[in-house]
């Protein structure tokens, strides 16, 4: 790969490998050697400029969860030498909640959860970020509601207010496919929440799917994954859904697969999901990850901040 190390075979490898130095072999230094100077990181709760605050976010988490590993589960790339990589780079962290810090006391407790992190990479270096963890999946571990723990984190820090998220350099664009299985999967989300309901996912989806959903759960089969739609978007009214990213992957010998990000604007105003409404406005950054069998979705990855949800909700007025 043009301005990569030459060890490097492809971005796949490239993004295993300095992950695992980083994180497995805690060598944190590593990031000024990884990241850009000037590297752009977005959270659905935050976003930082400049290489320091991911070195200062990675050694706070190890504070807490000194034992935690990133198992790669998947690794969905897109971009050329030309104008830049993206990979969407999903993990499982095993971990155990050894340190003080923002989800309490130390537990003790081994918990584990998903993270997808989607990545701009040129010359060797990861120059934009956006991240999703399920927060709410370490909170219902370590024994919270994410609800209760949005609250703690309300009073602790402030309602979130993000700043604006500067320009992809290097004129690096995002990859919007329009292969069969990229196109049915953003015709799904699109529908989803422009009000067409959830029962369109019993179109899109194997009657065995298993659905990855927010929160650590696993649901099983198209009615269990409708039904998590149903009050998700019986919640949430007028919602306007922006795609950010969109490749559809190829791979000889696996399932083809789908890797997504979006964005949806919309008012908390319905029962469901997120309580009583609130008449709150509401923004959720997820990151969607699917394999496909047969033209269906046979296993998906859905990762939304639901804590970060919570905050919105109930930000006081």
């Amino acid at each position: 790969m043009k301005g990569f190390d030459p060890e490097f075979t492809d971005l796949d490898h490239y993004i295993r490998v300095i992950t695992e130095r980083i994180w497995e072999g805690r060598r944190i230094d590593d990031i000024r050697t990884y990241y850009s100077a000037d590297c752009a990181v977005e959270t659905p709760s935050s976003v930082s400029i400049g290489v320091e605050p991911v070195i200062e976010s990675t050694r706070n988490t190890l504070s807490v969860f000194p034992d935690r590993e990133l198992l790669a589960e998947d690794v969905l790339w897109s971009g050329d030498e030309e104008g830049g990589f993206l990979s969407s780079h999903r993990i499982c962290s095993p971990m155990t909640h050894r340190g003080d810090g923002p989800f309490g006391p130390a537990t003790g407790r081994r918990i584990h959860a998903r993270t997808i992190a989607d990545c701009v990479c040129r010359d060797n270096r990861v120059i934009y970020e956006w991240l999703v963890r399920d927060q709410a999946a370490i909170a219902r571990q370590l024994g919270w509601h994410e609800r209760d723990l949005a609250k703690t984190w309300l009073a602790q820090r402030g309602p979130i207010d993000k700043p604006a998220m500067p320009p992809v350099p290097s004129g690096y664009r995002s990859h919007m496919d329009a292969g069969a299985l990229a196109t049915a999967y953003r015709t799904l989300y699109e529908g989803l929440w422009s009000g067409q309901g959830a029962a369109a996912v019993l179109g899109s989806h194997d009657r065995a799917a298993i659905l990855q959903a927010p929160a650590g759960q696993t649901l099983y089969g198209h009615l269990e994954i409708r039904d998590f739609w149903a009050p998700l978007l019986t919640a949430l009214h007028r919602a306007q859904f922006a795609l950010e990213h969109l490749a559809e992957v190829q791979r000889p010998g696996r399932n083809p697969a789908v890797a997504m990000r979006w964005r949806v604007q919309a008012w908390h105003e319905g029962p469901g999901r997120y309580g009583e409404p609130s008449g709150r406005a509401v923004e959720i950054m997820g990151i969607s990850h699917a394999e496909f069998a047969a033209g269906r979705i046979l296993r998906e990855w859905l990762l939304i901040d639901e804590v970060a949800v919570w905050m919105q909700v109930l930000a006081p007025h």
